[in-house]
């Protein structure tokens, strides 16, 4: 091993060991997933209760049969960008199909989320620009926002009176301002008041983007975080992605068309990145379909979350994200594990994906869980958040 491959070495073992005495090391375990709510893992049956296929619609036999007929007429992948050699006719179709189930006039399609909030920012924000953002905005918005290299500004979570202070203060020194914030909370599962950052937007002059990943196709409808207020509060850019609640992979920008157009030729990650597969694309239309058709496939991901929080005396939920906060790394790790031998999935979720002390928990429901599962699922978490506080 040369001296340069050895101080590698020390180097990521030393990281490693860090993590470790902190509980914040990340393990990947092999798991198959047998269906949407059910998996194997280390030769055991285990129900899933912390993955983000609200509606399970990614083992819905139409969705597969979908995906499987555009890979069987248009190969696996896309061979290279849209803008190299043209785009398949299939993205087109999302594009518009995505853009009449938001209420906009276009839509861009992205690899990925993440990918798609590595581009939108940027590509409308620069040095002389201002960008506002949740302290809890899902993580590739922060990256988004800091890509920009416009000036950021945290502001607390969903907290109006700061955003409106940090807007008068800066707003003036900014040749453009965005605020950025998530419509559902990933982590807490509680909604942004959008109707209140749309009006500081108005009258700040500042475009709102809105991540709405675990909105679509879960509130609102089925539409989204916006359309859970009356009226609908529909910011000027709404992001989303097509891997949770639609049970495909992607992401997507609904917007104006001129926007869009002009992030056709500024976002780097739609310009140097592959073009989504045929298959995601067939897959997402399919759950389009699905999702129009059955307005009852949408509400029951809330119901069986509200059950479950009713249970436990929990907040009365919003969204089908529930989380159970236990404060330290080892305190969740142990919980997640009791849960394990009691035969559900739930991974604890530790810092930095959430702010330090808020270690915890992340329950999500699914259309496809039974709902003697949740009930059972309740009673042992009941139990085993007795025996803690019996052991401390």
């Amino acid at each position: 091993m040369t001296s340069a491959a050895a101080s590698l070495e020390r180097f990521a073992a030393g990281k490693l060991s860090a993590l470790d005495r902190k509980s914040l090391r990340r393990r990947t375990v092999e798991t198959r997933h047998r269906d949407a709510v059910h998996v194997e893992r280390d030769g055991r049956s285990l129900i899933n209760v912390c993955s983000n296929d609200y509606l399970g619609l990614a083992h819905h036999p139409k969705v597969i049969e979908a995906a499987r007929a555009a890979t069987a007429e248009w190969g696996a992948g896309s061979g290279a960008s849209r803008l190299v050699t043209g785009g398949h006719p299939l993205l087109f179709q999302l594009e518009r199909r995505l853009a009449a189930f938001k209420g906009t006039e276009d839509c861009i399609v992205f690899g990925s989320g993440y990918l798609a909030n590595l581009a939108i920012t940027p590509a409308l924000a620069g040095p002389d620009d201002l960008v506002l953002i949740d302290s809890l905005a899902h993580a590739c918005l922060h990256a988004g926002a800091r890509l920009s290299r416009a000036r950021v500004e945290v502001f607390r979570h969903n907290d109006m009176d700061q955003l409106r202070g940090l807007l008068a203060e800066h707003r003036g020194e900014a040749r453009h301002a965005m605020i950025l914030t998530d419509g559902v909370f990933s982590m807490d599962g509680d909604f942004a008041p959008l109707p209140e950052i749309l009006a500081l937007g108005e009258e700040f002059d500042a475009w709102t983007l809105v991540d709405d990943a675990h909105g679509i196709g879960t509130v609102g409808g089925g539409r989204g975080s916006a359309h859970a207020f009356a009226p609908p509060a529909a910011a000027p850019l709404q992001m989303g992605t097509l891997s949770k609640a639609l049970g495909s992979y992607g992401g997507y920008l609904c917007a104006s068309e001129r926007v869009c157009e002009l992030l056709r030729s500024r976002a780097r990650p739609l310009v140097f990145t592959t073009a989504l597969p045929p298959a995601s694309a067939a897959a997402a239309l399919a759950a389009l379909d699905l999702v129009a058709a059955d307005p009852a496939l949408c509400e029951r991901p809330l119901e069986l979350a509200r059950r479950f929080a009713g249970k436990l005396g929990l907040s009365r939920p919003v969204s089908p994200v529930v989380p159970v906060i236990l404060g330290s790394e080892t305190a969740a790790l142990a919980a997640s594990a009791a849960l394990e031998a009691e035969g559900f999935l739930v991974t604890a979720i530790r810092p930095p994906t959430v702010p330090p002390g808020t270690a915890r928990l992340r329950f999500t429901f699914s259309a496809a869980h039974e709902t003697a599962d949740i009930d059972r699922l309740a009673a042992a978490l009941k139990s085993i958040l007795q025996q803690t506080e019996a052991a401390e």
